[in-house]
């Protein structure tokens, strides 16, 4: 079967993945480099974690994604990840990392709980006057999606995959499985695969009613000199605690310590605008962070980068066939985790042609 996928962020990637060792022709297309710098999966490392508050369903998946990345290193003959473990902060009661404990204790996973000078002994960083208790998660920890796409890139040009980066596409015509780019170059297939994340309302406006997409920055930062050892040493922080949904991945195997915050998103209904951060952006980042932080104020931010993603209104992933199309949401951070099982999940729809399985997959529901 001759697919086309639309867009190579980790689930088109990993579409193209499965569907090549199951022996498909498969064409991948890309607006820009791979990785796309202003994509969700453009970013030098996203976390991995059990931790998922509420969402259950989600939390039960996780050892699929698991076992999907497992698959994947064994076939890239490398992982591109470290398990650093997480942890939380609840600097009050009911706010969102007690939510991320209490789901962890409902689905019996197991954790660490830290008091508050526990915790700040063994992560200086930390002031433990502002928090009531952290807790480790030991299973969990950063993915480096950079080196990821690199070398899913290469393992698809190794096994005859078509690849065409910088290659806009305009117009879908999901019943033909059709695109056409802007160098109005119409490709064909049997069947499309759209994974295009913050571009798919350009090319599918319909489906305005089911996604809406965001504008999102995360800030690199440069800690005081005498907390760089801390640093180094310390695991993914899935939730600082009180409302701003901030959390934290740590300086690892050259990568940057990164800050992101979850209210800090906004509506964007041009994916390809304000992408260049404001005036004082990082410096609003970095303040979200005391509490539970202390000594912010000497913090450097160094970069800052932003993104844009898909989500449904109740934060889910989607996915909905059209014609001869099969259109898949499953962006941002939350979306990064579970990429490779994803990719997986969409091929196996395509060889099933089992939609209602796929759609319920992703959202985390049983069937």
């Amino acid at each position: 079967m001759r697919v086309t996928i639309v867009g190579a962020g980790i689930a088109g990637l990993s579409t193209a993945w499965s569907l090549t060792k199951l022996g498909h022709d498969i064409t991948l297309i890309e607006q820009s480099s791979i990785p796309n710098p202003l994509a969700a999966s453009g970013d030098r490392h996203r976390m991995m974690r059990r931790a998922y508050g509420d969402a259950d369903g989600y939390a039960r998946t996780i050892a699929e994604a698991f076992d999907s990345w497992d698959l994947l290193w064994n076939d890239l003959g490398v992982s591109h990840y470290a398990n650093c473990g997480v942890l939380g902060i609840s600097q009050r009661a009911g706010d969102g990392a007690e939510l991320f404990r209490t789901g962890l204790e409902r689905m019996k996973f197991d954790y660490e709980r830290l008091d508050p000078l526990d915790a700040a002994e063994r992560y200086p960083f930390l002031d433990p006057a502002t928090f009531r208790y952290a807790y480790l998660d030991h299973d969990g920890g950063a993915l480096f999606s950079e080196r990821i796409a690199h070398d899913m890139k290469a393992w698809l040009k190794m096994r005859g995959a078509e690849i065409r980066t910088h290659a806009k596409v305009l117009t879908v015509d999901a019943h033909a499985a059709s695109v056409r780019t802007e160098d109005d170059t119409v490709i064909r297939a049997d069947r499309l695969v759209v994974t295009a994340g913050a571009w798919t309302l350009q090319l599918l406006p319909a489906l305005a009613e089911n996604l809406m997409t965001y504008r999102n920055a995360v800030a690199y930062m440069e800690p005081p000199a005498d907390l760089e050892d801390a640093w180094s040493n310390a695991p993914a922080i899935v939730d600082i605690g009180g409302d701003s949904g901030a959390y934290v991945l740590p300086p690892i195997d050259g990568i940057g310590l990164k800050f992101g915050a979850g209210v800090h998103k906004s509506p964007a209904p041009d994916p390809d605008a304000n992408r260049v951060a404001s005036p004082g952006e990082g410096d609003r980042l970095r303040r979200l962070f005391s509490p539970p932080f202390s000594r912010i104020d000497e913090y450097t931010v160094t970069e800052i980068k932003t993104c844009a993603y898909t989500f449904t209104a109740d934060n889910r992933f989607f996915s909905k066939r059209i014609g001869n199309s099969l259109v898949v949401s499953a962006c941002s951070g939350h979306g990064y985790k579970f990429g490779a099982a994803v990719g997986r999940r969409i091929a196996q729809a395509l060889d099933t042609d089992d939609d209602v399985t796929l759609a319920h997959w992703l959202r985390a529901e049983t069937v």
